[in-house]
């Protein structure tokens, strides 16, 4: 999670709960071979998650607040540079005569041509499709269209093995009978579907070949979409929506839990962030240590985590630390 191997993950985590570990206790402690725990170790302390010092060495986790400032900062970066590449090539393309088929950028202008681009994304790709979804819609959500599109979705998705990696904006969710008929049908039939308040642009792209960028125009009666060929244009297209989707949330099927938590949440999860062992929380809360791992569990369950780090990151996403 937001850069972090499973391994670097792993590491981490041990490092916080046991600082000031040598390569070999925390060998022992894992049950991972010396070699590459220390190439583990230097990835992270590139990262400036683990600093060490001493002879022989013993490392130290950077504190859990720090560190995932510090993760969501370096995306936020990632990101921005991605935003300014997609914005300067657009610059650099945007004089292109776009009903050529042979240059990059094609431009089409009618609601059929736009709809026959998207059904061939979808019939022609051999790997993934990734999306941008937030209104408006051509085809409205709970249409015919709309069924169809989604019903060859999940077709490619079973018989073809074609990924589907869907990032949904907040206005995508309320817009009428879009989660219920088209969202959580796509998602049930295999598709990996997170979230963002907003998104930058619509965006559809089909493996690392070409990608559709659809714009609203209907104010002056137009409908208008731009067809990216492979292109420096594209590969920034394809950055842009992996730091999106490095950001975004996962989409939660689960029925809505609570906006806030209680004070005894908020404290559990200020110890757990701050390294305490299972113990040390069970002796400042007067619990047994079964209680204390009960409880955790379900702390974790809710926050739809798997782990302590990532139970981090989406308490920080929901505004709980």
């Amino acid at each position: 999670m937001l850069g972090l191997s499973a391994d670097e993950e792993r590491v981490y985590e041990a490092l916080v709960a046991l600082p000031g570990s040598t390569v070999t206790a925390l060998a022992d402690h894992l049950s991972t071979p010396p070699d590459p725990l220390r190439r583990t170790i230097e990835a992270l302390t590139d990262k400036h998650l683990v600093a060490g010092s001493g002879s022989p060495e013993r490392y130290l986790a950077a504190p859990p607040d720090i560190a995932i400032n510090r993760l969501v900062q370096q995306r936020e970066r990632e990101l921005s540079a991605a935003r300014a590449k997609v914005h300067s090539l657009s610059e650099i393309h945007r004089s292109a005569h776009r009903t050529s088929p042979e240059l990059v950028i094609e431009q089409l202008t009618d609601r059929e041509t736009i709809a026959a681009a998207v059904a061939h994304m979808e019939s022609e790709a051999h790997h993934q499709v990734r999306v941008f979804d937030t209104p408006p819609y051509y085809e409205l959500p709970g249409g015919e269209g709309a069924a169809r599109n989604t019903e060859a979705q999940i077709a490619r998705h079973k018989n073809d093995g074609v990924a589907h990696r869907v990032i949904y904006s907040l206005d995508a969710l309320a817009w009428p009978q879009k989660l219920e008929t088209d969202i959580l049908p796509a998602v049930r039939g295999g598709e990996r579907a997170r979230t963002r308040r907003t998104l930058p642009i619509k965006l559809i792209i089909r493996d690392d070949q070409d990608a559709l960028i659809p714009f609203d125009l209907s104010r002056s009666g137009l409908q208008v979409a731009y067809l990216v060929r492979r292109s420096p244009l594209l590969t920034a297209l394809e950055a842009l929506f992996e730091g999106e989707w490095a950001q975004a949330a996962p989409l939660d099927m689960a029925p809505a839990g609570r906006s806030e938590p209680d004070e005894e949440t908020r404290s559990l999860l200020t110890m757990m962030m701050a390294g305490l062992t299972d113990t040390a929380i069970a002796r400042v809360n007067g619990w047994s240590t079964r209680t204390t791992y009960r409880r955790l569990q379900a702390l974790m369950t809710e926050l739809g985590a798997s782990s302590r780090f990532q139970a981090g990151c989406l308490a920080e996403r929901r505004g709980w630390l």
